[in-house]
């Protein structure tokens, strides 16, 4: 993932400090009683990586079987295959039997919806599209969880009400979060309220994403009391850096899950994804520990995660 990527040697200058809440996340946790116990989503983006053969899938693992094994460490992925193509719905059906027979508790696809309707269309004239995507999706089932709607960097406020009626065109109780990227939906106050208002009203979410280049995009506005955030790591050389960060992250969900925050789902990237499994155990560990999440961690092929790393270091 190279959205908000910048050099090694610019990363110092970062100021990685989670901003203080928007004004909707006051709105939307006013009131609210805190959860018992919020569900808790860690997962990547793909699971077809190669570089995780002999990390955290079997030597010889064959691509066609890399699903099987991705679902036995995670308990959700960002769907990201189904950004390029809509899938028919015999692949959606293959995919959720193999996390039926190999996941140990349960597995969420959180799907991006196609690009044909977020790049190519913008989302003006895309009811047949949407429809496919819809009707296809539902395959998955009770293995479905939120979808995912992103936009390009030149999709302004100036979209608004495209967004608006787009958003209102979808069944009113399919799970949603939004990623926008223009810079003017946050830096300008008034498109900022009528953005998150608008989500709130629709009961809508909105994805924050945590990348180094592009701080206006941690948002820490909550729309609903779920959250989506994209967290975009740096690499093994920035462990330190990445792992503080991701230490602020659970002092922020405690703060919310105290106000009634319910449901988190938190994917890892990197630039790089050959180390992402390890700070997504990092992250599974701070989560258990520190918020009463019982995610199962990462189990992998070595000792543990720090032998993994020593081993990625000398090949």
């Amino acid at each position: 993932m190279d959205f908000g990527k910048v050099s090694d040697n610019e990363l110092h200058t970062v100021d990685f400090t989670l901003p203080d809440d928007g004004k909707q996340t006051a709105k939307t946790l006013k009131g609210k009683q805190p959860a018992k116990q919020p569900e808790f989503y860690v997962g990547c983006a793909k699971w077809g990586r190669k570089e995780w053969v002999n990390m955290i899938y079997p030597p010889k693992t064959k691509e066609a079987n890399f699903l099987d094994e991705y679902v036995k460490h995670f308990n959700s992925i960002e769907l990201n295959a189904v950004f390029y193509s809509i899938p028919n719905q015999e692949l959606i059906r293959k995919w959720k039997e193999k996390a039926d027979e190999n996941s140990n508790n349960g597995f969420l696809f959180c799907p991006k919806f196609s690009r044909t309707i977020s790049h190519i269309k913008r989302l003006k004239g895309a009811e047949e599209p949407t429809d496919l995507f819809l009707a296809n999706i539902s395959e998955f089932g009770k293995y479905l969880g939120p979808c995912f709607l992103q936009m390009g960097d030149n999709f302004g406020p100036k979209n608004i009400e495209v967004l608006e009626e787009f958003l209102k065109y979808l069944p009113t109780d399919l799970s949603v979060f939004v990623e926008l990227r223009h810079a003017e939906w946050f830096s300008d106050e008034a498109n900022r309220t009528r953005l998150f208002d608008m989500l709130a009203k629709l009961n809508k979410g909105a994805v924050i994403t945590d990348a180094s280049g592009r701080r206006d995009c941690v948002h820490m506005e909550l729309s609903t009391p779920e959250i989506f955030i994209r967290f975009v790591g740096n690499g093994q050389e920035h462990k330190a850096s990445d792992e503080a960060r991701i230490d602020e992250w659970v002092e922020r969900i405690k703060i919310w899950m105290g106000k009634g925050l319910e449901k988190v789902y938190f994917f890892l990237h990197q630039h790089d994804e050959k180390d992402t499994p390890i700070l997504a155990n990092y992250t599974i560990k701070a989560f258990n520990e520190h918020l009463g999440s019982q995610i199962a961690e990462i189990s992998f092929l070595g000792n543990n995660d720090e032998d993994i790393t020593k081993q990625t270091q000398l090949f």
